[in-house]
């Protein structure tokens, strides 16, 4: 019986060890481009940040929009709802000059709306940079 009881507190402890901190919304997929980046001030719901990206369709791989092509990053409030959930949630916790690539399924992107070139029902994929975080200078990380 002690045996048994050693057994479940490991597998509750392994458990609560492996269950992440910050859950990623279902169906989105984060690749880090970058190698790990160490830095003492990550992104957090509520900063404003600068972002350069490339959004391509997952299907056939057309780009559709690039603020790198307009050599202007886009700067928005992370979190607010601003941008597509997919971005709200997969552009967390980065380090200024870390890139991603987040593949975004519809339900995190514009779903079963069609928007501009992208058809209703799209997976999305973009490659971001993390440029900057309002009020804190890269020197400083």
């Amino acid at each position: 019986m002690h045996y048994l009881q050693s057994v479940v507190s490991v597998l509750s402890i392994l458990a609560f060890i492996a269950t992440p901190t910050a859950a990623i919304p279902e169906g989105l997929e984060i690749e880090y481009l970058t190698p790990e980046v160490t830095c003492t001030r990550k992104t957090v719901k509520g900063d404003k940040i600068d972002v350069h990206y490339a959004g391509t369709l997952q299907d056939g791989g057309k780009e559709f929009d690039s603020s790198y092509s307009r050599g202007t990053p886009l700067s928005f409030q992370v979190g607010s709802g601003r941008v597509i959930k997919g971005w709200d949630e997969g552009l967390l916790d980065m380090c200024i000059g870390e890139k991603r690539r987040l593949t975004i399924p519809p339900s995190l992107g514009y779903g079963a709306q069609s928007v501009g070139p992208i058809p209703a029902n799209s997976v999305l994929v973009f490659e971001t940079e993390l440029v900057g975080i309002k009020g804190v200078k890269k020197d400083e990380l």
